[in-house]
């Protein structure tokens, strides 16, 4: 997978509220090339976990076409799909899906053994470099939502993937945490050579590098 390529897309649910074309939505073309960081800005309501969504293939409510490289996304299969979640896909939901009554760790390990793609070492690493290490036999909840994320990031980090989706990733982390978290999304990109899409209403609140992209 080298690249979504996005086609005059516009959600069904925005259609009635888009009064101009942005840089994704009703664009003759988006590209998000792989390898390359791209911080999507927009304001409540002009469809950022939208776009993630139906790059995730949880929503297919839309008008145009979006392709991962030349396969169109409405002509995959479940067993596809399923292939591209588990090897080329990681998403960072913005309401996390954590299992509340799993700790911390078992959340993560839970991920992992799909894949075995990280040692059990390497995310105590994951987790140490982001402050968690004194929580991982927590219930997840019974944790803050800051602390959630920090959990969800490194279970989205503990797979193979080309494109790293995440929704207002770091909305609830102080400034400390967010450079830390936002360190290792990077690095952990970079050491795959894949993308990484970000959602968020603040740019303050991005990646930091790469591209700045207004829906």
């Amino acid at each position: 997978m080298n690249a979504i390529r996005f086609h005059q897309v516009v959600p069904e649910p925005l259609r009635e509220v888009l009064t101009s074309t942005g840089e994704v939505w009703g664009a003759p073309e988006r590209i998000f090339p792989i390898g390359e960081p791209a911080t999507l800005i927009a304001p409540s309501g002009r469809g950022k976990t939208t776009l993630l969504s139906l790059i995730y293939g949880l929503r297919h409510d839309y008008e145009g076409r979006i392709l991962f490289d030349d396969q169109d996304l409405r002509s995959m299969s479940d067993r596809q799909w399923t292939t591209l979640r588990r090897e080329k896909l990681s998403m960072v939901f913005q309401g996390l899906r954590l299992f509340p009554s799993l700790t911390a760790l078992e959340n993560i390990l839970l991920k992992n053994r799909l894949t075995d793609f990280k040692s059990e070492q390497e995310i105590r690493e994951l987790i140490d470099a982001v402050g968690m290490t004194p929580l991982l036999e927590q219930p997840c909840g019974t944790l803050s939502f800051g602390q959630s994320q920090r959990i969800a990031i490194i279970r989205a980090l503990c797979q193979p993937f080309s494109f790293l989706l995440l929704d207002e990733p770091f909305s609830h982390l102080d400034a400390e945490t967010r450079a830390q978290s936002r360190a290792i999304i990077m690095r952990e990109a970079a050491e795959q050579e894949a993308a990484v899409i970000l959602t968020t209403l603040d740019a303050a609140l991005g990646l930091g590098e790469g591209r700045e992209v207004r829906l």
